[in-house]
């Protein structure tokens, strides 16, 4: 296949490309700078300047292609809303690219808060009241018949390199002087290495089923505590509970009960993690360094 990935240069789209590349696909790779196209260029990708902003690009590219893999999202929590329509946007240009087709789109959510107080599972959806629109958007393609479907990535994904969650939560530990959870911090993330979750990716682009959603889930539940207690480890500072006060915007996060299967996943796709979990991870990808 010739696959059209979006976000092509970013942490999980770097590897996705990677992973698709070692399995005898092309890929076209949306990159927002030369070097980012250099970088896949190098890779043995062929690259495409622009933005998720430049629709006609985004247009042309997934029509010249068999299937779309969208990874690329905006993270700036100060603008969550925007990204999300700026997402969606993105999800339905590309589908149209594809309407009347049989080439597979795969678009990006998550598990965070999909199913507070029990485990999530792929038949779970989210709620109206999440800002982020990438499912609603892979619905709506779906009932125009593209073979539309999602792959919900795991709150914590990580890796060397790693710019979400638990980088964020390191930052906070070094400025407050203490690791820190909200109550007894039994509350769970559920993680996944950034080359599981490429490994997935290729498989449901490859194998996967129209309006499925499948997750990139290798541990179900890493109580958040024990994951304060590794970063209080790995700075050498205290671990204590804290009010969500402590976390200020991210307390939504911190307190957060994500716990989630994806033992449908692996039986339908044939995935199996391989890659280290989280808490070995954290002490041998690089996350106290500096």
């Amino acid at each position: 296949m010739r696959v059209f990935v979006t976000g092509a240069t970013g942490f999980v789209g770097s590897a996705v490309v990677r992973e698709l590349l070692a399995h005898g696909h092309r890929v076209l790779g949306l990159a927002r700078s030369e070097s980012g196209a250099d970088q896949l260029k190098a890779a043995g990708a062929e690259a495409v300047r622009g933005t998720l902003d430049d629709l006609d690009k985004l247009t042309e590219s997934a029509a010249a292609c068999d299937g779309v893999i969208h990874t690329a999202f905006n993270h700036d929590f100060s603008k969550f809303a925007e990204n999300s329509q700026q997402d969606r946007r993105a999800i339905q240009v590309l589908g149209a690219a594809l309407e009347g087709t049989a080439k597979p789109i795969l678009v990006t959510s998550g598990t965070a808060m999909l199913a507070p107080g029990r485990v999530a599972t792929e038949e779970d959806r989210p709620s109206g009241a999440s800002p982020r629109m990438s499912e609603p958007a892979a619905d709506d393609l779906v009932a125009r018949g593209v073979h539309a479907s999602v792959v919900r990535l795991a709150p914590t994904t990580h890796g060397a390199g790693d710019h979400g969650f638990v980088p964020m939560l390191i930052g906070l530990a070094r400025e407050k002087g203490v690791s820190a959870y909200i109550g007894d911090g039994s509350n769970p993330w559920s993680a996944v290495h950034r080359l599981d979750a490429a490994r997935l990716y290729r498989l449901a682009i490859e194998r996967g089923a129209k309006g499925e959603r499948y997750h990139a889930v290798a541990e179900q539940a890493v109580p958040f505590k024990v994951i304060a207690e590794a970063i209080g480890k790995g700075l050498g500072l205290p671990v204590e509970s804290r009010a969500a006060e402590h976390f200020g915007w991210f307390a939504m996060f911190a307190g957060m009960d994500a716990a989630t299967s994806s033992a449908w996943t692996r039986q339908t796709l044939g995935w199996t993690p391989t890659q280290p979990g989280l808490l070995e991870d954290m002490g041998t990808a690089g996350y106290f360094a500096g």
